[in-house]
Formats: C-alpha cells, structure tokens, sequence
C-alpha cells in the first residue's frame, strides 16, 4: 500500500507566471468541504444571509451543493485570494461552534476544539504531506491544529479528506498554509475527479477522503473539464458530447500520478487489464516508462472526450482500490497465521 508521504498535488490552470499584485489563477484557490446537511443550514443562514454576510466580509465566492434527499452531507465550496479562504473557513467553523453550544460560551475561543473535513486530491495529499512528514509536521507546529489525512479516496473521485482539527483560529493558520502548498503546486490537481455525494456511499464518518485545495480558474481546458474536474462547480453537468465519431477538438488530456508499486496491478498479466479499460473507456492511455520524480510514481496520460476521460478514471481508481484491499486483506491473513 502506498504510504502517504509517496502521494502527489495539484490544483488547477496554468498561466503564464504573473508576479504582479493583480490576482492571477495561481493566487486563487478553490478549497472544498465535507459537511453535514445540519452545519449546511447554519452555514447559508435564513434566507442566505450567512453565506451573503460572509461573501461581504470576506470578498470570497462561497456556497453549497444543493440537498440530495436520503443524503447527509454536502459540499461546502470557497474561493478566493489565500488569506481570504483561511478567514471564511476561520468564520464558518466559529458560526457553527456558536450554532452547536447549547449554553453561552465561558471558555476562551482558543480553548474551543471543533473540526473541519477538507476535500483534497489524492494527487495533492504529497505536497501537502512533504518527504518524511516534514511539511504536515510544520503546518501543525505552526497553526496549532492537529491534521489527519484519510488513506482511501472517496467513492468515484480521485479526493481524500484531510481533517484539520482544533480552535476555529488553529484551523483557519492551517488551511491558509494547506492553501499556499496547493497553489504552489498547482500542476499536480489537474484532472482531479470530484466528490460528489450520493445515496449509495459511506462518506460520512472517516472511513475515506478527499480534499479542497484548486485553483479556481480554468484556462487550460484540456487538462480538467472532462473528469467533473477541478474547474467545474460542485454538481454542475459534464460537457456533453456526441457518442458516435467523436471531433478532434473535444479531446482531452489529463495527467495521474500512480505509485510504481500499483501499476502493475492496473496494467495486469500481458496488459490485460489496460486493454480492457481502453477498451470500456474509449480513451487511450499511455504509461510513462520511469517514474517522474522522486516520489516513485508513474506518469499516466489519458486522451479522450471528457466522458470517456471520467470512465477511465473510474476504473482505474477502481482497480487501485481493489488492490489496495486485496494487499490489506493478505496482510491480515498473514497476520493472523503468525498469532
């Protein structure tokens, strides 16, 4: 199983670089959220004046996915310069702590524990990380708040949750710093499938995880639009697109880091297991001979319209996941043999 240290970023569009003080897409970050449909309600307020007085105070773009009946959770999406993300999230956590105290609070604030689900791309989780845990390590010295990264992405995306624990202000350092990593590798977020809510999943709980943490913009179309990607808001429809031929134009490419360890498991005995997924998918993927970094991971490149780019992503990540419990499954074994 792959350790987290060996896990990769990226959030969203490249411009070309800008130092200037003007906002470019490498100074806006889009961080999204896992919460209950109760702290949802407190957070949009009566009428929407919540998230209107937030908007104000803040100048960021913030709101929620609508409610899925049978669903319990939704997403919470801000975005905006750095700073101005950490203060809306510092806001939020503080409304919803006041919201849940059934009594007036006597203890200071920074006495107050509380926690936020962060949802992070599984290809972000290194960056945030760092080698060895150094960079995690430094973020929770700094801020004050303790973090716990989940090991399993989240049903049909390609997100992980980071949970930021402690005083709403512990949490708001943090995520300004889980921010500016995300932002300054930018490029490893391409093409990060969503999380979406849904019926049939076991979201709630710690069980899996996914996290915020993309530029907001989206000027290079091909490497995000198609896998419900970073680009697009919570819940918005994917680009439609002919079954039949499909125009050069509508191509996309994407980008995924898979750790060395697991791409044999993806690619199967005498690539059976790549065929069928080009075959399911009508993509073409192509597998990077050397790993492209440090870390040890092998650089996947997909090519196709955005829904036949999303199936290639579903059953990959499935075929990673299968994996994964398989090799935890014969660790047990293995353990028990030896009990």
């Amino acid at each position: 199983m792959p350790s987290e240290s060996s896990l990769h970023a990226e959030p969203t569009s490249p411009t070309p670089q800008s130092r200037s003080p003007s906002p470019s897409p490498r100074d806006t970050l889009t961080l999204r959220a896992l919460v209950s449909t109760k702290d949802a309600g407190v957070i949009i307020g009566k009428a929407g004046k919540n998230v209107a007085d937030l908007r104000e105070q803040t100048g960021v773009k913030a709101g929620v996915t609508k409610v899925i009946p049978g669903v319990h959770e939704r997403v919470l999406t801000v975005t905006g310069p750095v700073d101005s993300v950490a203060k809306a999230y510092t806001l939020i956590i503080s409304q919803l702590v006041a919201a849940s105290s059934s009594s007036p609070v006597t203890s200071s604030p920074s006495a107050i524990h509380t926690a936020i689900r962060l949802l992070i791309s599984h290809n972000l989780m290194g960056t945030i990380i760092g080698r060895n845990g150094l960079k995690i390590k430094a973020i929770q010295d700094g801020s004050g708040a303790r973090m716990v990264a989940s090991k399993d992405m989240l049903p049909q995306s390609t997100e992980r949750i980071v949970e930021v624990q402690g005083s709403p202000e512990a949490i708001g350092r943090a995520i300004e710093e889980i921010g500016k990593c995300l932002l300054e590798d930018w490029e490893r977020g391409l093409g990060t499938v969503l999380f979406h809510p849904a019926g049939d999943d076991r979201s709630s709980g710690n069980r899996r995880s996914g996290g915020p943490g993309y530029p907001a913009s989206a000027s290079r179309r091909q490497n995000g639009d198609g896998a419900r990607g970073r680009q697009s808001p919570p819940g918005s429809p994917t680009p439609q697109s002919p079954t039949s031929a499909q125009p050069t134009a509508n191509l996309r490419t994407q980008n995924i880091s898979i750790p060395s360890d697991m791409v044999g498991c993806i690619i199967g005995r005498s690539g059976t297991k790549i065929t069928e997924i080009r075959r399911l998918s009508g993509s073409k993927i192509s597998i990077a001979k050397a790993p492209h970094d440090e870390t040890g991971e092998r650089m996947f490149t997909i090519i196709g319209t955005p829904e036949a780019n999303e199936k290639a992503l579903f059953l990959l990540y499935n075929q990673l996941e299968s994996e994964k419990e398989r090799r935890v499954g014969r660790e047990q074994q293995q353990a028990d043999l030896q009990d």
